[in-house]
C-alpha cells in the first residue's frame, strides 16, 4: 500500500470542497460486503488526454464513454462480469421473429432537475444520433443496430421521425429491426444509445454539456470542467437508486505524461492510473495487488492508408511484409510487458463466440516472419536491391505509443531496410488526421468492443464503417459481415473474413491489450471480470486503511 490514499494538496484543490465527507453523515459506514468505509468517499483517476465530447451522441472515445456511463444510464447496463442487468429498463421481450424489441422503462428513472425519464427521450437521442444534421462519429454504429428505416435516415432520404423507435406510452420503448441481432440488447449498453434532454438541448445549443447547463440521468452530474486538466463529477441525488451509490465525487484528471502520473500515484495525490510501458513488472513486484493486469477486449493495431497514402502503400505484399517484421513477442515481452498478447488478427480470442481462425504465419517462428518479408518486398521492388522506402508513422502523444513506435521503426529497418518518420499528434488533431486520412504511411490505432461480440470488431473494417481509417474496400468482406448476423453459424463467416484481413492486410494488428493499471488497495467494486472494462463509479467504494 502507499503510503497515503489520502489526496495531496495540490489535487484537492481541484475537488469540490464538499467533496464525499458528507458520506458519514448520510450513509451507514460499511461497505456491500460489511467492510469498514472511509470517510473519504471520492475516486479520483487519471487519463492521457481532453475529452473531445461529453455528448452522448457525439462521444467517439474509450475515456468519453467511462465518463458518460456516470453521467447518463441506459437501457441496460453491466454486471462486473459483463452480463447486461437492468438501466432505465427493467426488462424487455422479444417478439418470435426477433425484429422487435420492447423495453420496460422504471417508473422511477428521473433526470438531474427532477424531470421524469421517459420513453420519449430516448427515441429523441436516437433520432438525434441518426441524423446527418448531428454529425456524430457514432452514426454508423446506429447503421449496425439495423434499425427499421436507419440507412434511409442515415442518407438524408428519410427524415429521423421515420426511424423505427416509437414511444408507446412514457415507460414502453418500442423499436423495430429489419433483421433479427441476437446481440442487439448488448448494443443498447452503449453511450450513443444513453437519453438525451432535448429541452435542455433547445435552450442551450452545444453548450449544454457545460457545467450549470449539462442534465443527466446517471448516478452523477457535472460539477466542474477544466480544459486540459480536470473533470469532476458529484452525486445525483435525483438518480433512481442513490441510495445505494456510494462513492460522492469523482474526478478524471488529465495528465499527458504517463511517468510524470506514475509518480503521482506513488505520492498518493490519486486513486489509478495506467501503468507506462515497460514497468509493470517492477511496480506488480513492488506494490503486489495494487498493480492490476487484466485481458481486455481491445486490439492494438497500426491503420495502413490504402486508399490515399503513399504508392507503397497501396501493394499488399508491402503491407504484408510491414506486417510480418514486427516481433510482436519482442513488443509485449520487452516493450509494453503487461500482460498484453500477440495479435495476428483483429478480434481477441477472448471475444464472446469468437474462435481465432488458423493463421498460417502466427505458427511461423519470426525468422521464418523475416525471410517472407524480404522476399514480399523484393517482389515489391523495394529494399537492398530495389528502391528506398520511407514509412511515416503518426500516432497520438503518449511515451507508450512511442516506444512502440520506435521499436517497430528499429524491427523494419534491421529486417527490411525500411526506414520510419515518427509524428505525434495531440488526441483530437490525430482523430481528425487518422479520420480524414490525411497521413501517408501507417497511423496507430485501437479499438475496443462496443459489445461483446465479433462483429463489434470487425464491423469496423467495412467499406461504409465510420471507422474504416485506411480507407480499404472489399466487396467479399463486405458480403460475410452482411451475412454474419442471421446466419446458423456466424463465427464461420466471421473467420473468412479475418482471413481476408490477413491476406490483404490493411491493419497491421500488433497486440490484444490487457488493461494495466495501478489501483489503490482502498479501492473496491472495480469489475475485473469485465471483458470490455466496463466500470461505473456507482459500483465503486473507498475502505478504511487499516
Amino acid at each position: 500500500m502507499k503510503m497515503t490514499s489520502a489526496l495531496k494538496a495540490t489535487t484537492a484543490a481541484l475537488l469540490v470542497a464538499t467533496g464525499g465527507m458528507a458520506y458519514a453523515e448520510s450513509h451507514a459506514m460499511t461497505g456491500p460486503n460489511g467492510e469498514a468505509l472511509a470517510e473519504n468517499q471520492t475516486f479520483t483517476y487519471r487519463v492521457l488526454d481532453e475529452f473531445p465530447s461529453i455528448d452522448p451522441n457525439l462521444i467517439e472515445d474509450v475515456e468519453g464513454s467511462a465518463i458518460a456511463r456516470n453521467l447518463f444510464e441506459g437501457l441496460m447496463s453491466e454486471d462486473a462480469q459483463g452480463e447486461l442487468v437492468p438501466g432505465v429498463a427493467t426488462d424487455f421481450e422479444v417478439s418470435d421473429d426477433g425484429m422487435t424489441y420492447t423495453f420496460n422503462l422504471r417508473d422511477n428513472a428521473m433526470w438531474s432537475n427532477g424531470e421524469p425519464v421517459t420513453a420519449s427521450d430516448f427515441v429523441y437521442s436516437w433520432r438525434r444520433a441518426a441524423d446527418p444534421a448531428t454529425a456524430s462519429e457514432y452514426q454508423w454504429y446506429m447503421g449496425l443496430m439495423k434499425i427499421e428505416n436507419i440507412e434511409e435516415v442515415i442518407a438524408g432520404e428519410m427524415s429521423p421521425e421515420e426511424l423505427g423507435v416509437t414511444a408507446i406510452d412514457d415507460h414502453t420503448l418500442e423499436v423495430r429491426l429489419t433483421e433479427p441481432l441476437p446481440y442487439f440488447a448488448q448494443m443498447v449498453t452503449h453511450a450513443t444509445t444513453f437519453p438525451v434532454p432535448q429541452s435542455v438541448i433547445e435552450e442551450h445549443g452545444d453548450a449544454w454539456t457545460q457545467p450549470g447547463n449539462m442534465v443527466g440521468n446517471g448516478a452523477y452530474v457535472l460539477a466542474e470542467r477544466v480544459p486540459q486538466e480536470y473533470i469532476t463529477l458529484t452525486k445525483n441525488e435525483n438518480y433512481w437508486d442513490a441510495e445505494n451509490v456510494i462513492i460522492e465525487e469523482v474526478t478524471a484528471l488529465i495528465i499527458n505524461d504517463e511517468n510524470a502520473a506514475l509518480t503521482r500515484w506513488e505520492a498518493g495525490e490519486f486513486d489509478q492510473t495506467d501503468v507506462p510501458a515497460g514497468q509493470f513488472p517492477r511496480l506488480a513486484e513492488e506494490y503486489g495487488e495494487e498493480a492490476v493486469s487484466v485481458p481486455n477486449l481491445c486490439t492494438y493495431y497500426y491503420n495502413v492508408n490504402v486508399e490515399s497514402g503513399m504508392e507503397a502503400m497501396k501493394d499488399p505484399n508491402v503491407r504484408k511484409a510491414l506486417s510480418l517484421a514486427i516481433d510482436r513477442d519482442v513488443i509485449v515481452n520487452n516493450v509494453t510487458a503487461s500482460g498484453q498478447v500477440p495479435a495476428f488478427s483483429l478480434t481477441p480470442p477472448y471475444t464472446a463466440g469468437f474462435e481465432t481462425p488458423e493463421i498460417d504465419v502466427a505458427g511461423m517462428t519470426q525468422e521464418e516472419r523475416n525471410e517472407m518479408a524480404k522476399e514480399l518486398m523484393a517482389e515489391a521492388g523495394y529494399g537492398p536491391d530495389g528502391e528506398s522506402l520511407t514509412v511515416p508513422i503518426i500516432y497520438n502523444t503518449s511515451d507508450s505509443h512511442r516506444s512502440v513506435a520506435v521499436a517497430i521503426g528499429q524491427m523494419w529497418k534491421q529486417t527490411l531496410g525500411v526506414e520510419t518518420t515518427l509524428d505525434n499528434q495531440e488526441w483530437q488533431t490525430y482523430l481528425t488526421t487518422r479520420g480524414e486520412g490525411d497521413y501517408e504511411g501507417v497511423a496507430r490505432a485501437g479499438w475496443c468492443a462496443d459489445y461483446n461480440e465479433a462483429s463489434s470488431f470487425l464491423d469496423i473494417m467495412q467499406s461504409d464503417s465510420g471507422y474504416n481509417d485506411s480507407g480499404w474496400s472489399n466487396s467479399e468482406y463486405d458480403q460475410l459481415m452482411a451475412e454474419a448476423p442471421t446466419a446458423n453459424d456466424p463465427n464461420a463467416l466471421y473467420q473468412q473474413a479475418e482471413q481476408l484481413i490477413v491476406e490483404e492486410q490493411p491493419i497491421l494488428p500488433i497486440y490484444f491489450y490487457a488493461t494495466a493499471f495501478m489501483l489503490d488497495d482502498t479501492i473496491k467494486g472495480w469489475p475485473l471480470e469485465n471483458p470490455s472494462d466496463t466500470w461505473y463509479a456507482k459500483d465503486l467504494y473507498r475502505v478504511a486503511e487499516e
